[in-house]
């Protein structure tokens, strides 16, 4: 079979077109989303401090803490975890499970509390929240059911988008100098959408991989196992009520040389105890308490692990530095301007297109400019 000259690329041309423009909707507002995502927790902690909040050199009362925490949720509340932002100013955040109503899912609160005397600041639901409604448009669209797999196929979309846009960028004959010039194209959006578009592919087709392999967390985890050794996956955390409090989990831990509690998640029935994010060294570590004996062992996480837990941090762009995380939030809002730019692309090539049909005798405005790309196929 013969080709004519060039099939490749016209042929990934409108593969790049037709996929940026139909799903300009969707690839947008998912890629917007994750963007505002980046800075969540800083902005959270921002709004979350009350003015004039001074560092607390004390150590917070965990007991009065937890207290005031569940009796400001309400009776039926029972304590999940506490975190210890690395601020002191910064409040602690006590998170509290409520009943669930028949066919729903139980209720969470996320109940701020001082920690100079552990009075109760604020009790929120993060999913009501502007911060949780975006997580949750991030990762499902507001669709429980399907949500996750359409995220996957837009993230899918996205990968393919970077790859092919950097092919068609791709010089030809090796022009290195003219592909790397502003003045690739006559029009500034031609200019914008070219060199945009390939400083930010290489790190739009990463956060795309890594997306996808999120959105199906299962057979994401099922591959990553077949190469590197994970631990099984733990499903559920049904609450049950410990033996030891957290006031005496947060005095066991604090006994250690240089630690500093980051996190108190506490027992279910799926897991072995007490888990304990420790800040040690510069390094969050993983500890459990079994809630009978109160011995303190520390979780080696697995190859298969490490892994996985570095696919979330780099696609939220976090513990990799501030220099990933800003150019996580770019990779986010890049694609608005490249698929804007690539709508007016397309627009003007219809337009250059009708011309050329119309004959010579039916242009009433200048031809098409020298040098613009031609009209997709």
């Amino acid at each position: 079979m013969f080709f004519r000259r060039g099939w490749a690329h016209r042929l990934w041309r409108n593969i790049h077109l037709w996929l940026g423009i139909g799903l300009f909707v969707l690839l947008v507002p998912v890629a917007l989303s994750g963007a505002i995502l980046v800075y969540h927790e800083d902005i959270g902690e921002m709004m979350n401090t009350p003015r004039g909040a001074v560092a607390s050199s004390a150590d917070i009362d965990v007991a009065a803490a937890v207290a005031n925490a569940t009796k400001a949720a309400g009776d039926k509340f029972q304590p999940t975890a506490i975190r210890f932002p690395e601020d002191t100013r910064v409040p602690v955040a006590v998170s509290v499970r409520g009943p669930a109503a028949r066919g729903e899912r139980p209720a969470f609160l996320t109940v701020q509390v001082d920690r100079a005397d552990a009075h109760v600041i604020k009790v929120t639901n993060f999913r009501e929240s502007f911060f949780g409604f975006m997580h949750v448009f991030h990762e499902n669209l507001t669709i429980p059911d399907y949500g996750r797999s359409i995220v996957g196929w837009t993230g899918a979309a996205m990968l393919v988008l970077s790859l092919s846009g950097l092919y068609l960028w791709w010089p030809r004959h090796n022009q290195w100098a003219r592909a790397f010039a502003w003045r690739r194209k006559p029009s500034t959006s031609s200019n914008l959408h070219h060199m945009a578009g390939f400083w930010i592919c290489f790190p739009l087709a990463f956060l795309s991989l890594t997306g996808i392999y999120l959105a199906w967390p299962q057979q994401g985890r099922a591959l990553l196992s077949s190469v590197a050794e994970t631990t099984p996956q733990q499903r559920g955390r049904t609450p049950v009520t410990p033996e030891r409090s957290a006031a005496d989990i947060y005095a066991i831990v604090k006994a250690r040389p240089n630690v500093e509690v980051a996190a108190i998640s506490y027992p279910t029935r799926q897991s072995n105890g007490w888990r304990i994010q420790v800040r040690e060294g510069g390094e969050v570590v993983s500890l459990i308490v079994n809630d009978k004996t109160g011995a303190v062992s520390t979780v080696q996480p697995l190859t298969g692990d490490h892994i996985g837990f570095w696919i979330r941090w780099l696609h939220e762009g976090s513990h990799a530095g501030e220099v990933w995380r800003l150019v996580v939030f770019v990779t986010g809002l890049m694609p608005a301007i490249l698929g804007v730019t690539g709508i007016i692309l397309w627009l003007r090539q219809r337009r250059q297109r009708k011309l050329i049909h119309a004959g010579p005798a039916a242009r009433t405005f200048p031809a098409p400019l020298v040098g613009e790309t031609t009209p997709a196929e």
